[in-house]
């Protein structure tokens, strides 16, 4: 994108507004509001007495005409009718791109030029209407400012709204404008016309047959139902001509077999979390990368300037501006082995579905700075789209435990204009069984005529199984146990061992839970519930399992080399 500098941040976190459809991914296919204005918004931070009108979303508001409808026969114009609004970080002539910063915009001269992007929207018929609030520097994930104040999220007014495009998704979300950059917008038809526009010509997208790949792994990192997530998309393209039965793979597993530079830096670990260290050391390539490329753009304005700078902010910038360079040829190189691998995966008809991040988000009134548990939660799924260059639309899905939830869609590099047509075309279907998911009801089955003694045979089959490594047929001899007796601590517990193996972290934890209702004394269950959070990089939580095991059992070896992992991670 042609702006007034390169963003240094971590991109859109993705959790806006149910409302809005498709949030801007890193690479284009991306993502389903004066002075009088940020002054506004400044006196309604002091009383807090209501809502500011445009939800706080905009620091400049002014309006750009569109180029004139050419006369007949000529075409009419894609975006004839559309407003459209552009993070601070986008140059209009006559105007200086803040960059969510006022010493940036202070020591920076008024564009001469507009921001090519921009310039052809406007060609298409785009109205402009104004530059929207986003993190300082682009080096944030909240959406919050120091400067300008954070916009209002307009369907969770408590939860921030996510950065570091936040003015942008509010302003769509809150209606005030049709779609804005970062690319935001509520309707997948309006996505489809910008890309439309500022995509390059593309073949292919709903002629072949397509295939839709599921990130299990991942899933297991959500506290939400499959029901609500994986079940709505899967239900959705059942009903649709042109695409293949979905296949579920652990993706971290194949980024650690697939991309061999990555193994160096990756933390060590037991093997059944071999999957979650791959993402994790993805994160860490896109972070030292990330301060790699804002060190070489801004290292020299951030020493003359000293600009003042939000907590956060001020964090991330000086730990960019400290950093060293010594291996930044191998991270260029995980990059490259990384988009070659995802390629080969999805090659020109595969879309990978993934949670967009494995945490709520934070709300306004939270005291505490974004842990780095959080962080790491976040950026663990962040780091597949943003370190490969793979296109990414974000689809709400609704809300679970008034929380909203959203997946990823991905495809491979290049491929932007592929996944948009595929977007529009599964919309409908897909909002039709978020209805459905949005009145399922799931309540647990309770058998009362349970054959003890055939449960205890189940046991034991799970148990040679399980010592066979055949871990899904030992989960398969447990469940059938667990029909049969359903208050048999133990069965949970074996069970819980099994999908660990698995690498189904949310169904081991939940297997634990269940032990520990029906044994409150139960050490493995602790010890297994403890390992599950730690691979989901609950380390707090982790270590309070842990600790508990060995409240009961002091001298545990595992519990006591967990307890020295944990706490060192934890520092």
């Amino acid at each position: 994108m042609d702006s007034s500098a390169r963003s240094g941040g971590g991109g859109t976190g993705g959790y806006t507004s149910t409302r809005v459809w498709i949030v801007a991914g890193v690479a284009i296919a991306g993502a389903i509001v004066f002075v009088e204005a940020a002054r506004r918004r400044r006196r309604w931070l002091r009383d807090r007495s209501e809502v500011p009108p445009d939800f706080g979303a905009f620091c400049y508001r002014f309006e750009i005409a569109p180029a004139p409808q050419p006369p007949p026969p000529a075409a009419r114009q894609l975006l004839s009718g559309l407003t459209f609004a552009a993070s601070d970080n986008f140059e209009i002539e006559g105007y200086v791109a803040g960059f969510g910063n006022p010493d940036w915009k202070r020591t920076h001269k008024a564009a001469t030029r507009t921001a090519v992007p921009v310039t052809m929207l406007q060609k298409q018929g785009g109205t402009y209407v104004g530059s929207t609030v986003m993190d300082e520097l682009g080096f944030g994930v909240s959406g919050g400012n120091l400067h300008n104040g954070t916009p209002i999220n307009p369907a969770s007014p408590s939860l921030f709204p996510g950065g570091s495009c936040s003015g942008s998704a509010v302003a769509v979300s809150a209606q005030l404008v049709d779609f804005a950059l970062g690319w935001f917008a509520r309707d997948p038809s309006v996505l489809h016309r910008v890309g439309d526009v500022l995509l390059p010509a593309a073949t292919g997208g709903l002629t072949q047959t397509r295939q839709l790949f599921f990130a299990d792994d991942c899933f297991q990192l959500l506290k939400v139902p499959n029901e609500k997530t994986v079940n709505v998309i899967e239900n959705a393209i059942q009903t649709l001509p042109g695409y293949q039965p979905p296949k579920h793979i652990n993706i971290g597993e194949y980024i650690s077999s697939h991309v061999p530079s990555l193994k160096d830096f990756c933390e060590p670990t037991v093997e059944m979390l071999e999957g979650m260290s791959a993402l994790k050391a993805l994160s860490t390539v896109m972070l030292l990368l990330q301060r790699y490329e804002f060190k070489t753009n801004h290292e020299d304005w951030v020493n003359t300037v000293k600009p003042k700078l939000g907590l956060d902010t001020s964090t991330r910038v000086l730990q960019a501006v400290n950093s060293k360079s010594d291996n930044i040829k191998s991270l260029y190189i995980v990059r490259n082995e990384l988009r070659a691998a995802l390629k080969n995966l999805l090659k020109d008809t595969g879309i990978l579905v993934l949670p967009t991040t494995a945490g709520y988000p934070l709300k306004r009134n939270a005291r505490q700075r974004l842990s780095p548990g959080f962080e790491d939660r976040m950026s663990a799924f962040v780091g597949i789209a943003t370190l490969s260059g793979c296109c990414q639309a974000v689809i709400p899905l609704g809300s679970h435990n008034d929380h909203p939830i959203s997946l990823s869609l991905l495809a491979a590099h290049g491929s932007d204009k592929f996944l948009l047509r595929n977007v529009l075309y599964m919309f409908s279907s897909i909002k039709e069984q978020v209805v459905l998911a949005s009145k399922l009801v799931t309540a647990p089955v309770i058998n009362r005529d349970a054959d003890f003694g055939a449960a205890e045979l189940l046991k034991e089959k799970g148990n040679s199984a399980f010592k066979g490594r055949k871990w899904s047929k030992a989960v398969e001899f447990y469940s059938d146990a667990i029909k049969l007796n359903g208050t048999n601590a133990t069965y949970y517990c074996n069970r819980a061992a099994a999908y660990l193996e698995l690498g189904r972290y949310k169904q081991a934890e939940a297997d634990c839970e269940q032990a520990l209702l029906l044994d409150k004394k139960n050490v493995k269950a602790y010890l297994r519930r403890g390992i599950a959070r730690e691979a989901v990089l609950n380390h707090q939580e982790a270590l309070q399992d842990i600790r508990h095991a060995l409240a009961l059992e002091p001298q545990n070896k595992a519990g006591l080399l967990a307890e020295r992992r944990l706490q060192k991670k934890l520092r």
